[in-house]
């Protein structure tokens, strides 16, 4: 691969602004560096499942005019974006990963997928996700495995997986995601990039069968292009009536004002006692870098374990909705650990269900009750490393389900709370996130804390393994 297209692709979502502006590069060029990255390491990740070369290049070629006019629609015209496929785009088909839905092309798009476009963005693939997004892991009967950049036999986590696999190889630097139960962060810590759960309604979205647990978000490999994206996703759109009112807050804004007097807590396992040591060990530097920047860093004691039975019944009945009016025939094709989890959930009753979401909405009022005298939570956002690819869980006996390995995650989904994880160093050679949790709408401190830990262990580094693999 040309070693100038190259370069590109690991350009930031801002500096290739700044560049368009100054018209020392051109969404064309970005956009074929693009493809050609793609076409180079995708054999080895299997990560998108939708190629619309045709339309990549139509767009680019439209925002080069613009900005050629110096006209540019918004802050990432001209920007390659990867869409997670869980979410409609316009003229592409939704598959969610499953053999069990259509072809058929989406008449409009998602709200977030609509904030992208208005801004410019330059729309050409989609990104693999698990069947539904149901596991925090990446393969399934319709797209196959998809591969982590930093150890191909390793998973690049999930459902996410294949947004957080494009950006970790440097083919775009930013990819959509969804979190309903981790889904944005456990890939980010597992692939080694920047990513964020917003809050509960902060991001227009339209509401499925998960409710309130699932959000849209992104991916980035440093935290700006996560703020700069944060800054489109935000602004409003009448189909979600369960969003807030649009506060025209600029994400960008102290970005790097750090976090000096903060009151921040940290728990090494939320209760669950899973987290490998290594990992834990591997915290420490992130956790000395907000010491030293100012902030007051105090182990707690906090049990949230007690809220596996909400999360066990919410995401099993959630899941048996999506497939409620489903035949026979696209049964039988699914996924046969999703398909063990719909039958499990058959069982489930309307009061066993509702009894679960009040579980739920305690937890909440405990943890907003706990930010009363912490403004963050730090805590690893995966207790163990990547595992191999191709699986659901690295030990079935110590974690029966995906569930079980990724405990420090989905309570949040419970609570809505925001929360990100932020790459801060590895264990034998794969990365690990710390995950920084907020009390609702705290985005700015969420986002300034990571911008510490950021510059204190360094912005995303770039996976060797798939750059000795491709040929130059």
């Amino acid at each position: 691969m040309n070693a100038v297209f190259n370069d590109l692709c690991w350009l930031s979502a801002r500096e290739m602004m700044r560049r368009f502006a100054k018209r020392e590069l051109s969404p064309v060029d970005v956009l074929e560096a693009t493809l050609a990255r793609l076409q180079a390491v995708d054999p080895l990740l299997n990560a998108v499942c939708l190629l619309d070369e045709a339309q990549g290049r139509r767009l680019a070629a439209e925002s080069a005019e613009r900005w050629r006019r110096g006209t540019p629609l918004g802050s990432l015209d001209g920007v390659p974006v990867a869409i997670k496929d869980s979410a409609h785009v316009a003229g592409w088909p939704l598959r969610f990963g499953s053999r069990a839905t259509a072809e058929t092309p989406s008449p409009e798009d998602t709200p977030g997928v609509a904030r992208l476009r208005e801004a410019g963005a330059v729309f050409f693939c989609k990104t693999t996700s698990p069947e539904f997004g149901w596991k925090g892991v990446t393969h399934g009967p319709l797209t196959g495995i998809t591969r982590n950049p930093w150890d191909l036999s390793r998973t690049p986590g999930g459902s996410s997986g294949g947004s957080a696999a494009l950006v970790a190889a440097g083919v775009v630097p930013i990819a959509t995601g969804g979190d309903g139960g981790g889904s944005i962060r456990i890939p980010a810590a597992f692939s080694g990039v920047f990513g964020l759960k917003p809050s509960y309604g902060l991001v227009p979205n339209l509401l499925g069968p998960m409710g309130t647990l699932a959000v849209y978000g992104g991916l980035s490999r440093d935290v700006t292009d996560s703020a700069l994206l944060l800054n489109v996703l935000t602004r409003p759109d009448d189909r979600d009536s369960f969003a807030i009112p649009y506060r025209s807050i600029d994400y960008l804004d102290g970005l790097d004002s750090g976090v000096a007097g903060m009151r921040i807590a940290w728990s090494p396992d939320l209760g669950f006692r899973v987290s490998d040591p290594a990992v834990v060990a591997g915290m420490q530097p992130a956790i000395d870098a907000l010491v030293k920047a100012g902030a007051e860093v105090k182990s707690v004691s906090l049990d949230l374990s007690a809220a596996q039975h909400a999360v066990d019944v919410i995401w099993g009945a959630s899941h048996a909705a999506i497939v409620r009016n489903f035949d026979g025939a696209q049964l039988a094709s699914l996924d046969p650990g999703l398909l063990r989890l719909i039958v499990a959930a058959q069982d489930i009753s309307a009061s066993e269900l509702q009894a679960a979401y009040a579980e739920m909405r305690a937890l909440g009022q405990t943890m907003q009750l706990f930010h009363r005298d912490h403004d963050l939570l730090l805590t690893p956002t995966v207790p163990i490393t990547a595992f191999a690819a191709g699986i659901d869980s690295p030990d079935t006996r110590r974690f029966p389900r995906w569930l079980d390995w990724t405990p420090l995650t989905w309570p949040f989904n419970l609570t809505r709370q925001p929360a990100a994880s932020v790459p801060c160093g590895f264990v034998d050679g794969l990365p690990i996130g710390l995950q920084i949790v907020g009390p609702m709408f705290s985005e700015e401190k969420i986002l300034r804390a990571s911008r510490c830990v950021e510059r204190a262990c360094g912005s995303a580094a770039r996976p060797s393994l798939v750059d000795r693999t491709v040929p130059a």
